[in-house]
Parts: C-alpha cells; sequence; structure tokens
C-alpha cells in the first residue's frame, strides 16, 4: 500500500473520504498539543485546543487547497490559539501578575526541573507574538521559511523577529535574583 502524503490525505478528506483524517490525526495531534502546552503550560486546555484544530478540519475540509499541509494545520492552530488568547487575555494577564509576585525570589537553579520550570516562567513573560515563534521554531523544530508562510511574513523577517524574542527571552531569564522594589 503507497503512504500517502499529508497533503494527499488532506485532499481526500476534503473529497469526503472522512476515516483519513484519522491517519493525520496520528500524524499530527501530538505536534498540536505540544505547541499549545508550551504556549499555554496547561495540559486540559492543550487536549481542548488541539481536538478543536482537527473539528474545524473536519468542519472546513473543502476550504483546504492543496497547500502544504502542515502550515495550513498550524494556521488553523494559530488562529484558533488567538481566538482563545483574546478571550482569555484579561484573565491570563491577572493570573501571570500574580504568579509573578508570589514568586517574589527568581528562582536559582539546581537541577534541571528548575531550569525548566525557569525557563517556561521566562517563556510566559513573553508578549504572545514572540513566545510562538520561540515555540514554533525551537520546541517544534518548524524551519524559518515554514513559519514565514504560516504567519504570513517574509522568511527573513521572521529570522529577525526570531532574533529579537529570543533577546528578550534571554534578558528575562538572565535578570538579576533581586527583584523586588526598593
Amino acid at each position: 500500500m503507497k503512504h500517502l502524503s499529508d497533503e494527499e490525505l488532506m485532499l481526500a478528506v476534503a473529497n469526503g473520504e472522512l476515516k483519513k483524517l484519522s491517519i493525520l490525526f496520528d500524524r499530527y495531534h501530538i505536534r498540536i498539543y505540544n505547541f499549545f502546552n508550551k504556549m499555554l503550560q496547561n495540559s486540559a486546555i492543550s487536549e481542548d485546543l488541539t481536538q478543536e484544530v482537527f473539528i474545524k478540519i473536519l468542519k472546513y475540509r473543502t476550504s483546504y487547497k492543496n497547500g502544504n499541509f502542515a502550515s495550513w494545520i498550524y494556521t488553523v492552530a494559530r488562529n484558533i490559539f488567538s481566538s482563545y488568547y483574546q478571550k482569555q487575555k484579561k484573565e491570563r494577564a491577572t493570573v501571570i501578575e500574580d504568579d509573578l509576585v508570589s514568586s517574589g525570589e527568581v528562582l536559582i537553579t539546581e537541577g534541571n526541573e528548575d531550569e525548566l520550570e525557569h525557563l517556561q516562567k521566562s517563556l510566559l513573560k513573553l508578549n504572545k507574538t514572540d513566545r510562538e515563534l520561540i515555540v514554533m521554531h525551537r520546541f517544534q523544530e518548524i524551519k524559518y521559511e515554514q513559519i514565514a508562510e504560516i504567519i504570513g511574513s517574509s522568511e527573513n523577517a521572521v529570522k529577525v523577529k526570531m532574533h529579537r524574542a529570543l533577546k528578550k527571552l534571554k534578558d528575562i531569564y538572565f535578570q538579576p535574583v533581586s527583584t523586588k522594589a526598593k
């Protein structure tokens, strides 16, 4: 049996062969879940949003026009994340601020777990766009060219934005330990 490409599978789904969506689900659900989970640090919400991606793909399957499937599914995921983010923006800002205030002492890492937690908290301090770029490129290992296609930008612009986002993350991550107001 011939191994079908993602694009061939999605075209089949678009043409009514709905069972083929399960193959795409198997190929992509973990990547999409990881994308959301890196952005939100919440596994339950990440599962819900991942499910929503595949529901939207099924609902809007006829709008797929044989482009790069990975770019298309990440565009759907980004749109869902953006909608979720806008709905939760005010609440999330309060939660993040409370989180930062309650962690008055910045972590001094003694192990990988502490470093990872510190990195995740640092990521949450970035704006949505910067965090999204870092998650797509560094955690999802999506190439600059594909990120450019996903966000509707040029590859060079993505590289510049990525460089700036990493600099911001580095600045946040390596802030001095004493951050209490005097």
